[in-house]
């Protein structure tokens, strides 16, 4: 007998969710939430930040636009994807960094982790992140000097140790927590001013474009983790006025623990989809950050955390998956 299939009942693979947002005005979105941890970063370093930041948008949308033309792709430059993941890449490295190093980033994210994957939606790690570990492996003493604020520059020192860096060789004396959660250090943009970090995230949570999950859980397990380890081990001369408390507090603020937790671990393309696999996620990437802070040779370990994270996204979807499946069997057939 022949089977009559209606067409109009036929999908494709999901998710198949409907709402007003496309990818420019989620990508708008993003853009807007960092705009005041760019804001403060101007301030703290100066205009230079400004040409890094432009420079990265142009060149990461120049990429991606060639890249179309050359491969006569449909022409996706101006959804405003690729003005994101330049963005992200000079909130990531330091706001000295040369120009040419800065565009090469841009290619590695464009083109190499995007573009050569299939484009939006197709590449299984972070291209932002992706590009920074490239630089930094690439190029470590570009992508460690990092510029001191403005105020604390003088004619002979313009550039100086993360408080990250300073806590690694356990000598200097760590900025204050408020110094750190206002914005007054040396870093990069995305670890300078916490609170407009903050703002930013609570923007995209109200607006519903990212979930309080994944940043809930990998900065709440940075904070146990140095609880307990500070607890056990006892607190750094470096640190002696901060107490186990403060330190705690300090591994939340220092580094990439912002950013990544809000803007680079809530990627929708590469972390998992139901709630408990964001979980995981989470957890997942602020046991490593703290690994590698604290028994690893580098002094940061957010980048390489939510990398390997992403990298067992599809394991951890299928596992997810899979236990939702057996709870709901196990509810139907108790009924």
């Amino acid at each position: 007998m022949e089977k009559n299939y209606n067409t109009n009942l036929l999908v494709g693979q999901g998710p198949h969710i409907h709402t007003t947002l496309d990818t420019q005005k989620t990508m708008l979105m993003v853009m807007a939430a960092l705009a005041p941890a760019l804001v403060v970063s101007t301030v703290v370093f100066g205009p230079r930040v400004l040409l890094l930041t432009a420079v990265c948008i142009i060149a990461s949308v120049a990429f991606e636009a060639c890249w179309n033309v050359l491969m006569k792709k449909e022409q996706t430059a101006m959804d405003l994807s690729a003005a994101l993941t330049g963005t992200l890449i000079a909130f990531n490295v330091p706001s000295g960094l040369p120009i040419w190093i800065a565009i090469i980033g841009c290619f590695v994210a464009i083109i190499i982790v995007k573009q050569l994957f299939g484009g939006l939606g197709k590449n299984f790690v972070n291209p932002a992140i992706t590009a920074r570990i490239v630089l930094f492996i690439s190029y470590a003493t570009a992508m460690t000097t990092w510029p001191l604020p403005k105020a604390q520059q003088t004619a002979d020192v313009v550039t100086g140790a993360t408080p990250l860096g300073v806590l690694a060789e356990n000598a200097g004396e760590l900025p204050s927590n408020v110094s750190m959660f206002i914005g007054t250090i040396g870093g990069s943009m995305g670890e300078v001013s916490a609170i407009a970090l903050l703002i930013g995230g609570a923007f995209l949570v109200w607006k519903k474009i990212i979930s309080p999950i994944i940043p809930a859980c990998f900065i709440g397990t940075v904070f146990v983790i140095a609880l307990i380890y500070y607890a056990a081990a006892g607190v750094p001369e470096c640190a002696a006025d901060k107490g186990v408390f403060g330190m705690a507090i300090f591994h939340i603020l220092a580094g990439g623990v912002m950013l990544g937790a809000i803007f680079m671990a809530t990627d929708y393309v590469t972390t998992p989809t139901l709630t408990m696999g964001k979980v995981i996620f989470g957890v997942g990437c602020g046991v490593l950050t703290m690994v590698i802070r604290l028994w690893g040779a580098y002094p940061e370990g957010v980048s390489f955390s939510i990398l390997l994270m992403n990298i067992l996204t599809p394991l951890i979807d299928q596992l997810t998956t899979k236990q939702m499946v057996k709870k709901y069997e196990q509810k139907e057939g108790a009924k």
